[in-house]
């Protein structure tokens, strides 16, 4: 299979981004599936009913989130109803939501999807490896075709420590928060497809996103002077692409792919 992760959606310049840009990968790269996080989608805080709408038209298939899920506090009543958006899977027992699903039909392909809140310099929240490896446990590789963990986190530590922990269990782990692309895209000893953070799908002409005073106004002054809103310029569109093995569900190909807006073009050439 050929899958597409994509880094936080940061606005709406990035939703636009998105809703140009993911259609033309599908058909130009014969995409089977599209992830992306989504919890930046809504004005930079959170996202809505109506613009997972938006982001599945587009071709999304499946929406993870992070610390931001319930800024907007009408997507607690929502999101019990859409089996397509994840929050963290190591919230508390009876948190609103579902931490991952299964995607896909008999006799076609099925994808595991799950998504996990790191707690070094995170919000207090259940031990998130333990609760990966209870899922790992029961669907493994094999009784699904293929496994996606978004791992929201802050500290790089963390996160390559998922990776490992997840080796040869999954077929890509890949990080998300920090709204900067890393270039340590690789395969991991065992054939985990691993990076430590997408980056977002945003205005890079901006701080991690945002547009760019406020954030230099409360470093140089320490004085909130207005909320944060997202930069408008144009967005790039950061993530990976991901080549799994029929067989094993492992994966045996990852690659960038930044598309538009300020940084350096990449994409997949070996699906050229």
């Amino acid at each position: 299979m050929r899958l597409l992760i994509c880094g936080d959606i940061v606005g709406r310049a990035a939703r636009e981004a998105v809703a140009q840009q993911v259609p033309r990968l599908r058909r130009e790269l014969k995409l089977d599936f599209v992830v992306a996080n989504g919890e930046n989608a809504a004005h930079g805080f959170g996202i809505t009913e109506t613009i997972c709408a938006e982001l599945y038209a587009a071709g999304v298939d499946v929406i993870t989130t992070g610390n931001h899920v319930w800024d907007r506090r009408e997507i607690m009543s929502y999101i019990d109803s859409d089996a397509r958006l994840l929050r963290p899977i190591n919230f508390p027992p009876g948190t609103p939501g579902n931490g991952f699903g299964i995607y896909g039909t008999t006799p076609g392909p099925r994808i595991l999807v799950v998504n996990a809140m790191a707690r070094l310099f995170m919000d207090a929240i259940d031990d998130p490896f333990a609760a990966i490896d209870r899922l790992l446990n029961t669907y493994p590789l094999g009784s699904v075709d293929a496994i996606i963990v978004d791992f929201h986190g802050e500290a790089t530590s963390e996160k390559t420590s998922m990776g490992h922990f997840c080796d040869g269990r999954a077929t890509a782990v890949v990080g998300t928060h920090s709204h900067v692309p890393t270039a340590d895209h690789r395969l991991l000893a065992n054939g985990t497809a691993y990076v430590t953070d997408l980056g977002m799908c945003g205005d890079y002409d901006s701080v991690i996103g945002m547009a760019k005073e406020e954030p230099i106004n409360r470093f140089v002054r320490k004085l909130p002077l207005e909320r944060m809103k997202p930069a408008d310029g144009e967005a790039t569109v950061s993530g990976v692409a991901v080549e799994t093995d029929a067989g094993s569900g492992l994966a045996i190909r990852i690659a960038p792919i930044r598309i538009g807006g300020r940084l350096a073009s990449a994409r997949p050439d070996f699906w050229d």
